[in-house]
């Protein structure tokens, strides 16, 4: 049998656990399927225009119009407004839109010549997720940078015309192999020019952008380069996802760093060099990675969107490109948030996967993710894999969950003596507690036993509370009826919506959880005393173990289904060594000998104990001194 005082520090140090946790949660807070489809026509479109070019990858506008018919009228009055507008370039101010495309077995990206940019980057080997009224999940490619909102230009100091953008201009294209090549006509054999070679086997793109004769035409040699990238919908939980997407950077020597994920915000870093930013959702980023220079006067912005907006977020950078020697070389990535390939680069650019900062990010990427990394090499399952590392956490936390039973068999053995307390003392609360203490320190048991093992386990817990909804492995990963580990789970879908924003389901993970953490409340009450539950606080506390699952399934009813599956098998595996622990590895009647003979060894003098008498002796003159004037009083 338990001793209350064993259980109610393990319940106060669960209580104080899940409050954390919750507390932590707080802090760490699609197109149409008809518009897929056009957009799937157009792809399908270019594609085949790009066949019937033999090999040269040009597609004209549907239409076979231009888009912007304002600078295609001709005359020698719109060749006057062109050249006060554009000054040199004004050859490349009209024209018409042509898309090249370059693939390899990962992704096929799309360039359009007016601006020469990149139109769309579509991702092979990964699916959306949107869900339609009646609950069904609808899958559709992935496609980053597509929606027709977005800008990627570069804002040009021109010599005797001002501000003249590159989304303005009519690029001349050129494919050769998997390159290619834009160039805006500056004339007198002048021109701004844009290279793109993709990578054979990743989803790395090799850019430049430079020209001939610059020195001429641009008041500095220097372009600053606006991007705005408005976020498609990819996730079932898009309210998880719209939290964990925003725009990353690195300044140089500094660590990356990146705009507030749940509000509106701004980041400007001045003169401070900048390596990379990136614009990233939950699982896909792209990112702008800097060669030959750094990034000057960079300012990163995020806007929140509500849900019944089409778009996700919008994300804008705003960053000075300086042309050393003509030219500025950069890196393009526009892929999933893989960790080691964005590792590979070696820039620090897998810090853009939330994993979380300080020391539960570190266990994250360096001990969470690699044990799952191998364990995925072996294991097809990522459920299985899961249970296996859940396996391998209380196999190395065992010698905690031992200490743990062993410090609770300690106090049962107690028992029958603080009986005794209590009978001696009735309802004199204070004089028992202090009698139960300098018990303790007689028989040199730790009432906080129960409760440091599960304590120490905290950062473990907290860590995989980020691990699972930002690792892209459990994305669309499926277990038993969950067919996304990093997204909630759901057997039923609700007419309503549940409050603390539980979302319009019911998750069986986590209904799971609540039950048998139910059980092992109720399991735990009946070691108590029956006496001891009559006592009010002890009622409070009853009341509460029960409650406490129950409040905590709102808030775990919409996270990764991978953390409640996860709590699940660590409920269930604890169970069994608590019950398997008290019942064949501890010897009760070797502990009360040995209980025996700590209170029959001599005490040290001084420390702690010693202090914690003088405090003991203390409270009983004071207590004493009270009951004397109150008998005098009467």
């Amino acid at each position: 049998m338990e001793d209350k005082q064993s259980q109610i520090s393990t319940f106060i140090g669960m209580g104080l656990i899940f409050l954390l946790l919750y507390l932590w949660m707080q802090y760490s807070a699609p197109t149409q399927p008809a518009q897929e489809q056009q957009s799937a026509n157009t792809t399908q479109t270019t594609d085949s225009n790009q066949t019937q070019s033999n090999g040269n990858a040009v597609a004209a506008t549907p239409s076979g119009t231009p888009a912007d018919t304002s600078t295609q009228q001709q005359g020698p009055d719109q060749d006057v407004l062109l050249a006060a507008r554009f000054g040199p370039f004004a050859p490349s101010a009209k024209g018409q839109e042509q898309f090249y495309v370059l693939e390899n077995e990962l992704v096929r990206v799309t360039f359009n010549s007016k601006g020469g940019r990149i139109k769309e980057v579509f991702l092979k080997n990964f699916e959306k997720v949107n869900t339609d009224t009646a609950g069904n999940d609808l899958k559709s490619p992935v496609r980053l940078l597509e929606d027709s909102k977005n800008r990627f230009e570069y804002e040009l100091n021109v010599n005797g015309a001002g501000k003249v953008l590159t989304s303005d201009l009519y690029f001349k294209g050129s494919k050769s192999g998997n390159t290619v090549t834009f160039r805006a006509d500056a004339g007198e054999g002048r021109y701004l020019e844009q290279v793109y070679t993709l990578s054979p086997d990743n989803y790395r793109i090799d850019y430049q952008v430079g020209g001939q004769g610059l020195n001429n035409v641009l008041a500095e040699q220097a372009m600053r380069l606006n991007w705005t990238n408005y976020l498609d919908k990819l996730e079932k939980n898009q309210q998880y996802e719209r939290s964990m997407s925003s725009v990353y950077f690195k300044a140089a020597d500094e660590s990356a760093d990146y705009c507030n994920c749940r509000d509106n915000d701004v980041e400007s870093l001045g003169e401070k060099p900048v390596s990379w930013f990136a614009h990233s959702s939950q699982f896909f980023n792209t990112s702008i990675m800097a060669n030959n220079f750094a990034f000057r006067d960079f300012v990163g912005e995020t806007q929140m969107f509500k849900d019944d907006n089409p778009d996700l977020k919008l994300l804008k950078s705003n960053a000075l490109v300086p042309l050393n020697n003509g030219t500025a070389s950069m890196t393009i990535y526009a892929g999933p948030n893989e960790f080691e390939r964005l590792r590979a680069f070696g820039v620090s650019l897998e810090d853009i996967i939330p994993f979380g900062a300080s020391v539960f990010g570190a266990i994250n990427r360096w001990v969470v993710h690699p044990i799952f990394d191998f364990l995925s090499r072996f294991i097809g399952s990522q459920g299985i894999v899961i249970l296996v590392l859940t396996l391998l956490v209380k196999l190395l936390l065992y010698p905690l969950t031992y200490r743990m039973v062993l410090s609770q068999s300690k106090m049962a053995a107690l028992k029958p003596r603080l009986e005794a307390l209590k009978k001696k003392h009735g309802d004199d609360q204070q004089a028992m507690s202090m009698e139960t203490m300098k018990m303790y320190s007689e028989y040199r048991v730790n009432p906080l036993g129960g409760c440091l093992p599960v304590v120490l386990q905290m950062p473990i817990w907290f860590a995989l509370y980020r691990f699972f909804p930002a690792s892209i492995e459990f994305r669309q990963a499926s277990f038993l009826w969950a067919t996304d580990l990093s997204s909630y789970d759901s057997i039923m879908r609700l007419p309503f919506e549940l409050p603390f924003g539980a979302g319009s389901h019911l998750s069986l993970f986590t209904l799971i959880w609540v039950v048998t953490t139910l059980w092992y409340t109720n399991y735990s009450m009946k070691q108590m005393d029956a006496t001891a539950m009559q006592n009010d606080q002890m009622k409070i506390m009853k009341y509460m173990q029960y409650a406490m699952p129950v409040m905590f399934m709102f808030f775990f009813n919409s996270f990764a289904s991978g953390l409640t599956l996860y709590l699940c098998f660590s409920n269930i595996l604890n169970i069994g060594q608590t019950v398997v622990t008290k019942q064949f590895l501890i010897d009760n009647e070797k502990i009360k000998a040995e209980l025996e003979a700590n209170k029959n060894k001599p005490r040290k003098t001084g420390g702690f104990r010693e202090r914690l008498e003088q405090a003991m002796k203390e409270q009983q003159r004071i207590q004493a001194e009270k009951a004397k004037q109150q008998s005098k009083k009467k």
